[in-house]
């Protein structure tokens, strides 16, 4: 018998397989379904969440598991998966096949978003809930008898817990030691080993571990692991089963964030939408659809996205954050994107960034090459977002640029050296080499050519050092290949 049951609680759908086990539910309506085949003497195959666009046609094969009566096992092993995914992984290659698509500065927007996207799933890995027992009581309890596991045990999960997984490490090996079958001090000595930098002991932790416990939470952990080894295939392949396994809102965005870093914006896409329908009042879900769009060079439906994540939650300032980003690298931002950036500074008016993301996009909006209304509010924005924070490099550049356009060459000139100077004390904001080719124009432009051509030798400096860190992260990030299901293969840039 296989059972169909849509999310909606409208009644539900049963029919029975043929004798070659096919079935078929037919006119069935737009929506997500939970899908379930039984049989006496086997464990039920079940998928919790099938999405069903208009007139889509889906197969989805099921197997049943092992009588449920067996000896040791396990219902919960049972393969429960959202989705089908609608592509394949089948590789890495080096991304120096990429090229430079785009101008310079979409470029590196496509991987500065990439990597923040990721960079929004670093949650814990799923830790064990620690005793409740207070630290000193345990270890009051480690010193009057060394050999106590529980108590060894539940100090080194509760330092993990509190980000101390160095400390943890000996408590947790001793108590590995006393008791080699407990897999839940297995389980937190391998996310410890993680969690302090031991990557290769992480990861043998966890594939000991799987060899008897088909958990979503190890494979996950194995996927950290992999990562952080430079094993981007075999990691991919981790999430996907732990997502697989427990389709959370976290393991799909970890997947979904390890495809977009690894330049596959399309199967990226695709878990995040995914992800969306299941949790749709996931901030990040939406956040990592937007920059899946960007990357693809869909500015309108990024835009649109990442504003949907901001009405979600109007005090998160992680969508403003990436909306900024996405409009540096835009010639003219939308409306929709400049009223977002308004808001960011109405709502956090003491967000350097609020003032300096809103403050570019009015300067890319104005209708003129000077407009002095414009100027004014631009100008007051950035003086905010430098006073916020003095370090702010891409404030000052900004600045400078403001005042050259005015006709005011010494203050332009005064805001590209505060850039510079900010730029060196952070590398965060703001490319060094633009602050110093427009130094090198400004003096240019008062006669000081010795300072000019210093500026401008210190430019081409910059340039090819940037040139080169570009070319070491593109090595350091491999490319997966890929090709997407019911389509012509897909070679992405």
């Amino acid at each position: 018998m296989v059972h169909l049951q849509p999310n909606s609680g409208a009644q539900l759908l049963t029919t029975r397989t043929d004798e070659h086990g096919l079935y078929i539910f037919p006119t069935l309506r737009e929506g997500v379904y939970a899908l379930r085949a039984e049989m006496s003497g086997f464990a039920d195959a079940k998928i919790t969440s099938v999405f069903l666009g208009p007139k889509e046609t889906k197969q989805i094969d099921l197997t049943l598991g092992a009588p449920e009566t067996r000896s040791g096992h396990d219902p919960s092993s049972t393969l429960q998966f959202f989705d089908q995914p609608q592509f394949t992984v089948s590789g890495v290659t080096d991304t120096t096949s990429l090229g430079g698509h785009g101008s310079d500065t979409v470029v590196r927007t496509r991987d500065s978003l990439a990597k923040e996207t990721a960079a929004l799933g670093t949650t814990p890995t799923g830790a064990q809930p620690p005793s409740s027992a207070p630290e000193a009581v345990l270890r009051a309890r480690v010193e009057r008898n060394p050999q106590d596991f529980e108590a060894n045990r539940d100090l080194g999960e509760l330092l993990v817990s509190s980000g101390r997984a160095r400390e943890a490490m000996p408590y947790l090996d001793h108590a590995a030691r006393l008791n080699p079958a407990d897999y839940k001090g297995a389980y937190d000595l391998a996310l410890a080993n993680s969690e302090a930098g031991n990557y290769a002991r992480a990861r043998d932790g966890a594939q000991q571990l799987l060899t008897h416990h088909d958990k979503a939470e190890l494979h996950h952990l194995l996927a950290d692991a992999q990562e952080k080894l430079g094993n981007s295939l075999e990691a991919v392949r981790e999430y996907e089963r732990a997502a697989a396994l427990d389709p959370s809102e976290s393991y799909l965005f970890d997947w979904g964030s390890e495809l977009l870093l690894h330049h596959a914006p399309e199967p990226a896409l695709d878990v995040f939408t995914q992800g969306n329908r299941l949790f749709p009042h996931s901030t990040r879900m939406l956040i990592g659809q937007g920059a899946a769009w960007f990357v693809r060079g869909s500015y309108d439906q990024s835009v649109e996205r990442i504003c949907q994540a901001s009405n979600l939650d109007p005090k998160d300032p992680a969508p403003y954050l990436f909306l900024g980003k996405i409009e540096t690298a835009q010639a003219s931002p939308s409306e929709a994107l400049v009223e977002k950036l308004r808001q960011f500074v109405a709502l956090q008016p003491e967000s350097a960034e609020a003032n300096y993301y809103y403050a570019f996009a009015l300067w890319k909006r104005r209708k003129a090459p000077y407009d002095a209304a414009v100027a004014t509010q631009v100008e007051s924005l950035l003086n905010r977002a430098v006073h916020l924070d003095p370090r702010f490099a891409a404030a000052y550049l900004q600045l400078g640029i403001v005042h050259s356009d005015e006709g005011n060459v010494p203050r332009a000139i005064s805001d590209y050296q505060h850039a510079i100077e900010a730029d060196s004390q952070t590398q965060d904001h703001v490319p060094v080499e633009e602050a110093h080719y427009r130094l090198s124009q400004a003096y240019r432009q008062i006669g000081e050519a010795d300072k000019a051509k210093a500026e401008l030798r210190l430019y081409g400096q910059a340039l090819k050092v940037s040139a080169q860190q570009a070319e070491r992260e593109r090595h350091e990030i491999r490319q997966f290949v890929y090709t997407l299901r019911d389509q012509p293969s897909v070679q992405p840039q």
